[in-house]
């Protein structure tokens, strides 16, 4: 019997070695996968444009005609005093050298249109030799920037759809070193700060880099199998999610692996009963936020839609790491791992009043008075999403303003009579003459010319008379598309307004099937129908109250023009998702100390109590990961990282705190209804138990 047991324990405590084992293998097999996502990562305008649209069939199709994708920029040469002879002179030159360098469309030497106040002195080229190659393209670029210069007083900027699209590719680029860097430090810095241990909070740091690194392994297969999207953006959030989620997990483990450390005497044993504990909790977190993330499958966006599979990616392999190989490496390093502040087996935590159990009382002695509060708070936040400014331009997409933006912006002052972004329109080639007459006929149209013809189709270049992405171009644009039938009209101002159109299409669609996702989970997980219901209303408050704030803020304080559109629709999924984390945390604890006699009131106190903390970190962690998004050079990046970073911190501090103790306390067993745990102990079962004696 002895000898059996010995070989039983020595069994189990190799299984951590087993463990880690695997896990060097699948990382030697991820390698070769993870080192290549690089090279599927695109940022081209298709990549992001609904798939269903005319603009995004429009790009589709230049890519076949002869030449491929053109490449269209603007050169700006502008004197604020006047433009001289000399200067004339000078922009003359430098586009010949560009003309000789490269070639480009019609084989002809491009001419400058000056300006009615003669300041300024434009040069539309357009070329065929980088084809749909982004690298290429980034190249042709940088290299017109350095043939064409300023000059004794001379500006010239480079401008065009083109130059945009480098520039916003320079910055999806950098998203992933940077935002890997800069999210590791704050991670870091908050672990270190947490645990307060000078080797504790480098495990989990080391674990989620794991997970990550097999996430882009993950995130290239999908690529490769099913041809999913990957963009600068959502292998960002990819990133950010398997660090935050991650993280948090890691500290809901830790923390009950703590605990347990004090009641069992084997590392092993302890970790056992720990995952026993919240491995339950942590698997329908998981489950939650990847559930939520696959609804933006049905998103006709390309860029929300490709955002699902890879986030899922991104929070499955954080779930995989932090359940097998953070528990290995915690049991094999030991107690000592959590110096100076070992927990001995067998000894008590010093009991102190802590933040969560003051709040918990406040909570449970007033909490009708407390809930109505929170909700009133909420909803006033709430309030603020009325002052979001409007649809965010191209031009306003960027938080410094690059050459680009600098260009095109001075076009609009100097040629107010005629935008400098092309309306393509691409026509059945037997109609092509028939369209041109329609399409000079239209309200709004400066000018039209034929183009390429391939493929049975042709192409047509428009002018509008009105700035770019302006309603009266607006108006331009869907009348061209009302009036000709059989055609499609794409470039950039109607690559603009399908995506506005396609993201409100996508909010009626992605919403109602997170809604009902989230609450099957929830229902099966805690068995009950009222408890689900709390926690969904909550996030869908927080939610709220998250974009209200970033209405008061975006334009007041941050100077942004416009709101991405997007920023709804992505912020609602991960904030309900990711929120609903706290909540299954919390109910959780609460069913387990509801189901070992407490009285409702009583197991939600200690609930808070005993999670509050971990919550409380987890939330933190978070808040701070997705806060990196605020320090990229895109807006859209920035407003989503704001407004879920501020969503996550209303969950963690009021909503969970304070909002969910206080109706938990009201609703009382309510709350677990229909639940067994919702109908009161039987009087007679109470008349049979043991009498005291004496």
């Amino acid at each position: 019997m002895g000898a059996a047991t010995t070989r039983v324990r020595g069994g189990r405590r190799g299984l951590p070695w087993l463990a880690l084992g695997l896990w060097v293998v699948l990382l030697a097999v991820a390698g070769p996968f993870a080192a290549k996502l690089g090279d599927v990562q695109h940022n081209r305008a298709t990549d992001y444009l609904p798939a269903s649209a005319d603009s995004t069939q429009v790009a589709r199709l230049q890519d076949r005609l002869p030449g491929g994708q053109t490449t269209e920029l603007v050169l700006v040469y502008r004197r604020a005093s006047g433009l001289t002879a000399a200067d004339r002179a000078t922009a003359g030159e430098q586009v010949d050298a560009l003309a000789h360098r490269h070639t480009l469309t019609g084989g002809r030497t491009p001419q400058g249109i000056p300006s009615a106040d003669g300041t300024t002195l434009m040069y539309p080229v357009t070329s065929n030799e980088p084809g749909t190659d982004e690298k290429k393209r980034d190249a042709f670029v940088d290299d017109v920037r350095s043939i064409v210069h300023d000059t004794g007083g001379l500006s010239v900027d480079v401008g065009g759809p083109a130059a945009l699209a480098t520039d916003a590719s320079g910055v999806y680029k950098s998203l992933g070193g940077p935002l890997l860097y800069t999210t590791v430090a704050v991670v870091a810095i908050l672990l270190i700060l947490i645990y307060r241990s000078p080797l504790l909070w480098l495990v989990p740091l080391v674990v989620a880099g794991v997970a990550d690194f097999l996430a882009q392994a993950a995130a290239y297969t999908l690529n490769q199998a099913f041809g999913t999207a990957v963009t600068g953006a959502s292998t960002g959030m990819m990133t950010i999610l398997v660090f935050g989620a991650g993280t948090d997990y890691a500290l809901l483990l830790v923390s009950r692996y703590r605990e347990e450390l004090r009641r069992h005497e084997r590392p092993y044993d302890a970790m056992r009963a720990a995952l026993r504990g919240c491995g339950l909790a942590v698997l329908a977190s998981a489950g939650t936020v990847a559930a939520g993330l696959l609804c933006l499958l049905a998103a006709d966006l390309n860029s929300s839609r490709g955002m699902g599979p890879l986030g899922t990616v991104g929070v499955l392999c954080a779930l995989v790491a932090m359940l097998t190989l953070l528990p290995a490496v915690l049991v094999l390093l030991g107690r000592r791992l959590f110096w100076p502040l070992i927990p001995a087996y067998g000894s008590t935590p010093k009991v102190r009043r802590s933040l969560f159990a003051a709040m918990g009382s406040s909570a449970g002695r007033r909490p009708l008075t407390v809930l109505a509060s929170g909700a009133a708070l909420l909803g006033v936040l709430a309030l603020g999403a009325l002052n979001l400014p409007g649809p965010l331009k191209q031009v306003d997409t960027f938080v410094d303003r690059p050459d680009s933006v600098t260009a095109m912006q001075t076009v609009a002052k100097a040629f107010p009579e005629q935008s400098a972004q092309p309306i393509e329109i691409l026509t059945p080639a037997g109609r092509a003459d028939a369209a041109l007459a329609t399409i000079r006929g239209t309200k709004g149209v400066a000018g039209a010319r034929q183009g390429r013809t391939g493929g049975g189709w042709t192409e047509i270049t428009v002018t509008a008379s009105a700035p770019p992405q302006s309603a009266a171009e607006t108006a331009t644009i869907k009348a061209l598309r009302h009036r000709l039938d059989g055609s499609r009209v794409g470039g950039p101002s109607a690559q603009q307004l399908d995506l506005a159109d396609t993201s409100a299409r996508d909010r009626l669609v992605v919403v109602p099937i997170v809604l009902l996702s989230v609450l099957l989970i929830l229902i099966v997980l805690l068995r009950s129908l009222v408890a689900p219901l709390l926690l969904v209303v909550a996030v869908v408050a927080v939610w709220g109250a998250a974009l209200g704030l970033g209405g008061l803020v975006f334009e007041p304080l941050f100077g942004f023009h416009g709101t991405d559109p997007g920023l709804g629709l992505l912020s609602f999924v991960f904030l309900v998702a990711l929120g609903v984390d706290y909540g299954i945390f919390l109910m959780h604890r609460m069913r387990e100390e509801s189901l070992r006699g407490l009285e409702p009131a009583a197991a939600a106190l200690t609930a808070l109590r005993t999670t509050g903390g971990v919550i409380a970190s987890a939330g933190l962690v978070l808040a701070a990961t997705f806060a990196v998004l605020t320090n990229m050079g895109l807006v859209q990046l920035v407003e989503l990282g704001f407004v879920i970073a501020v969503g996550v911190l209303l969950d963690t501090f009021l909503v969970r705190t304070y909002l969910v103790t206080s109706a938990s306390v009201a609703l009382g067993r309510k709350v677990w209804w229909p639940g067994p745990l919702s109908r009161t102990p039987d009087a007679a079962s109470a008349e049979r138990a043991p009498q005291p004696v004496g």
